[in-house]
Protein backbone atom coordinates (compact mmCIF):
# COMPACT_ATOMS: atom_id res chain seq x y z
CA UNK A 1 0.00 0.00 0.00
CA UNK A 2 1.22 3.59 -1.02
CA UNK A 3 2.00 5.79 2.32
CA UNK A 4 -0.32 8.53 2.59
CA UNK A 5 0.82 12.46 1.84
CA UNK A 6 0.28 14.85 4.75
CA UNK A 7 0.43 18.60 4.55
CA UNK A 8 0.59 20.74 7.95
CA UNK A 9 1.88 20.43 11.39
CA UNK A 10 -2.00 19.80 13.16
CA UNK A 11 -3.43 16.52 11.55
CA UNK A 12 0.55 15.53 12.40
CA UNK A 13 0.23 16.57 16.12
CA UNK A 14 -3.32 14.71 16.58
CA UNK A 15 -2.22 11.49 14.25
CA UNK A 16 0.83 11.09 17.18
CA UNK A 17 -1.17 12.08 19.89
CA UNK A 18 -3.46 9.48 18.96
CA UNK A 19 -0.35 6.68 19.16
CA UNK A 20 -0.39 8.33 22.87
CA UNK A 21 -3.71 8.08 23.85
CA UNK A 22 -4.35 4.51 25.59
CA UNK A 23 -0.93 4.89 27.87
CA UNK A 24 0.55 2.17 26.43
CA UNK A 25 4.35 2.83 25.19
CA UNK A 26 4.43 3.24 21.18
CA UNK A 27 7.02 3.67 19.04
CA UNK A 28 7.06 6.81 16.04
CA UNK A 29 9.66 6.18 13.77
CA UNK A 30 10.47 9.82 11.68
CA UNK A 31 12.57 8.78 8.04
CA UNK A 32 14.09 11.05 5.59
CA UNK A 33 16.73 12.14 3.55
CA UNK A 34 19.57 14.52 5.23
CA UNK A 35 18.18 17.93 5.26
CA UNK A 36 14.40 17.18 5.30
CA UNK A 37 13.39 18.50 8.33
CA UNK A 38 13.11 15.14 10.11
CA UNK A 39 14.63 16.36 13.91
CA UNK A 40 12.77 19.92 13.05
CA UNK A 41 9.70 18.00 13.23
CA UNK A 42 10.29 15.30 15.38
CA UNK A 43 11.09 18.09 17.88
CA UNK A 44 8.05 20.27 17.52
CA UNK A 45 5.59 16.96 17.96
CA UNK A 46 7.57 16.46 21.21
CA UNK A 47 6.90 19.94 21.91
CA UNK A 48 3.04 20.11 21.67
CA UNK A 49 2.11 16.54 23.37
CA UNK A 50 3.03 18.19 26.63
CA UNK A 51 5.02 15.85 28.32
CA UNK A 52 3.85 12.58 26.95
CA UNK A 53 6.35 12.31 24.09
CA UNK A 54 10.41 12.12 24.27
CA UNK A 55 12.78 12.29 21.14
CA UNK A 56 15.08 9.81 21.06
CA UNK A 57 17.68 10.28 17.75
CA UNK A 58 19.24 7.77 15.58
CA UNK A 59 22.09 10.02 15.47
CA UNK A 60 23.32 9.16 18.92
CA UNK A 61 24.83 5.55 17.54
CA UNK A 62 27.28 7.39 15.03
CA UNK A 63 30.19 5.80 15.72
CA UNK A 64 32.85 7.86 17.60
CA UNK A 65 35.36 9.68 15.27
CA UNK A 66 38.36 8.18 16.44
CA UNK A 67 36.56 4.56 15.75
CA UNK A 68 35.49 5.93 12.18
CA UNK A 69 39.40 6.63 11.71
CA UNK A 70 40.51 3.64 12.82
CA UNK A 71 38.13 1.79 10.26
CA UNK A 72 39.01 4.17 7.28
CA UNK A 73 35.09 5.78 7.31
CA UNK A 74 35.69 9.16 8.17
CA UNK A 75 35.27 10.50 5.15
CA UNK A 76 31.78 8.90 4.96
CA UNK A 77 30.70 9.86 8.17
CA UNK A 78 26.58 9.66 8.02
CA UNK A 79 26.72 6.16 5.87
CA UNK A 80 24.62 3.29 7.02
CA UNK A 81 28.33 1.47 8.61
CA UNK A 82 29.34 4.72 10.32
CA UNK A 83 26.39 3.69 12.98
CA UNK A 84 25.99 1.63 15.31
CA UNK A 85 22.90 -0.18 13.89
CA UNK A 86 23.12 -3.26 16.31
CA UNK A 87 23.15 -1.12 19.08
CA UNK A 88 19.82 1.29 18.41
CA UNK A 89 17.66 -1.79 17.36
CA UNK A 90 18.31 -3.50 20.76
CA UNK A 91 17.86 -0.03 22.72
CA UNK A 92 13.93 0.05 20.30
CA UNK A 93 13.07 -2.95 21.30
CA UNK A 94 14.06 -1.94 24.81
CA UNK A 95 12.32 1.08 24.75
CA UNK A 96 8.97 -0.55 23.30
CA UNK A 97 7.96 -2.17 26.49
CA UNK A 98 8.14 0.33 29.76
CA UNK A 99 9.85 -1.49 32.47
CA UNK A 100 7.81 0.28 35.88
CA UNK A 101 10.44 1.94 37.90
CA UNK A 102 13.34 1.83 35.35
CA UNK A 103 14.18 4.87 33.50
CA UNK A 104 16.13 4.06 30.06
CA UNK A 105 18.89 6.13 29.29
CA UNK A 106 19.91 6.73 25.11
CA UNK A 107 22.54 8.60 23.79
CA UNK A 108 22.69 11.65 22.11
CA UNK A 109 24.45 13.52 19.24
CA UNK A 110 26.31 16.89 19.93
CA UNK A 111 27.04 18.94 16.77
CA UNK A 112 29.64 21.01 18.44
CA UNK A 113 32.21 18.21 19.08
CA UNK A 114 30.40 15.92 16.39
CA UNK A 115 30.76 13.29 18.77
CA UNK A 116 27.77 10.68 20.37
CA UNK A 117 26.91 11.46 24.27
CA UNK A 118 26.23 8.47 25.95
CA UNK A 119 23.80 8.33 28.55
CA UNK A 120 22.29 12.13 27.54
CA UNK A 121 18.17 11.66 27.24
CA UNK A 122 16.36 9.92 30.13
CA UNK A 123 13.10 7.53 28.73
CA UNK A 124 11.10 7.76 32.13
CA UNK A 125 8.74 4.58 32.14
CA UNK A 126 5.41 7.16 32.49
CA UNK A 127 6.22 8.08 28.82
CA UNK A 128 3.42 7.01 26.43
CA UNK A 129 5.00 8.12 22.96
CA UNK A 130 8.98 7.79 22.21
CA UNK A 131 9.52 9.41 18.90
CA UNK A 132 12.87 8.40 17.30
CA UNK A 133 14.50 10.18 14.02
CA UNK A 134 17.20 9.25 11.82
CA UNK A 135 18.39 8.59 7.57
CA UNK A 136 17.93 4.95 7.99
CA UNK A 137 14.78 4.00 9.93
CA UNK A 138 13.21 2.57 6.35
CA UNK A 139 16.50 1.03 5.19
CA UNK A 140 16.42 -2.51 4.82
CA UNK A 141 19.98 -3.67 4.59
CA UNK A 142 21.80 -5.33 7.24
CA UNK A 143 21.54 -4.59 10.20
CA UNK A 144 18.86 -1.57 9.77
CA UNK A 145 16.04 -3.90 8.12
CA UNK A 146 14.99 -4.46 11.60
CA UNK A 147 14.27 -1.42 12.84
CA UNK A 148 11.17 -1.07 10.52
CA UNK A 149 9.25 -4.14 12.61
CA UNK A 150 10.05 -2.19 15.72
CA UNK A 151 8.28 0.98 15.35
CA UNK A 152 4.68 0.69 15.43
CA UNK A 153 4.33 3.85 12.80
CA UNK A 154 6.64 5.76 10.29
CA UNK A 155 6.96 8.64 8.47
CA UNK A 156 9.02 9.90 5.68
CA UNK A 157 9.63 13.93 5.56
CA UNK A 158 10.16 14.73 2.05
CA UNK A 159 11.38 18.38 0.70
CA UNK A 160 12.20 19.71 -2.68
CA UNK A 161 15.97 18.59 -3.31
CA UNK A 162 17.00 22.63 -3.75
CA UNK A 163 16.15 23.47 -0.45
CA UNK A 164 16.51 20.59 0.98
CA UNK A 165 20.81 20.77 -0.11
CA UNK A 166 21.05 24.27 0.85
CA UNK A 167 19.94 23.68 4.07
CA UNK A 168 22.60 21.15 4.44
CA UNK A 169 25.18 22.99 3.25
CA UNK A 170 24.26 26.47 5.81
CA UNK A 171 24.18 23.51 8.71
CA UNK A 172 27.65 22.22 7.67
CA UNK A 173 29.14 25.94 7.78
CA UNK A 174 27.03 26.64 10.95
CA UNK A 175 29.29 23.90 12.97
CA UNK A 176 32.61 24.88 11.73
CA UNK A 177 33.14 23.90 7.81
CA UNK A 178 34.47 26.09 5.17
CA UNK A 179 31.53 27.34 2.55
CA UNK A 180 33.66 25.60 -0.15
CA UNK A 181 34.00 22.10 2.13
CA UNK A 182 30.22 22.38 3.00
CA UNK A 183 29.32 22.16 -0.93
CA UNK A 184 31.94 19.11 -1.40
CA UNK A 185 30.46 17.25 1.64
CA UNK A 186 26.75 17.98 0.86
CA UNK A 187 27.41 17.09 -3.21
CA UNK A 188 29.86 13.92 -2.38
CA UNK A 189 28.44 12.43 1.32
CA UNK A 190 25.05 13.73 2.13
CA UNK A 191 23.78 13.75 -1.58
CA UNK A 192 25.18 9.73 -1.94
CA UNK A 193 22.95 9.32 1.81
CA UNK A 194 20.27 11.16 0.31
CA UNK A 195 19.24 8.83 -2.66
CA UNK A 196 20.11 5.77 -0.87
CA UNK A 197 17.55 6.61 1.97
CA UNK A 198 14.57 7.67 -0.72
CA UNK A 199 14.76 4.08 -1.59
CA UNK A 200 12.81 3.62 1.71
CA UNK A 201 9.84 6.35 0.97
CA UNK A 202 7.41 3.72 -0.02
CA UNK A 203 7.79 1.84 2.91
CA UNK A 204 6.67 4.47 5.46
CA UNK A 205 3.08 4.68 6.72
CA UNK A 206 3.22 8.55 6.19
CA UNK A 207 4.76 10.81 3.48
CA UNK A 208 5.08 14.54 5.23
CA UNK A 209 5.82 17.29 2.82
CA UNK A 210 8.02 19.67 4.44
CA UNK A 211 7.41 22.93 3.42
Amino acid sequence: MAPMDVDGLAPLVERARGLARDGRRRVLGIAGPPGAGKSTLAAELVARLDGAAVLVPMDGFHLAQAELERLGRAGRKGAPDTFDAAGYTALLTRLRVAEPGVTVYAPAFDRDLEEPVAGAIPVPPDIPLVITEGNYLLHDEGPWSAVLPLLDEAWYTDQDDRTRVARLVARHIRFGKSPAHAERWVADSDEANARLVARGRARADLVVRMT
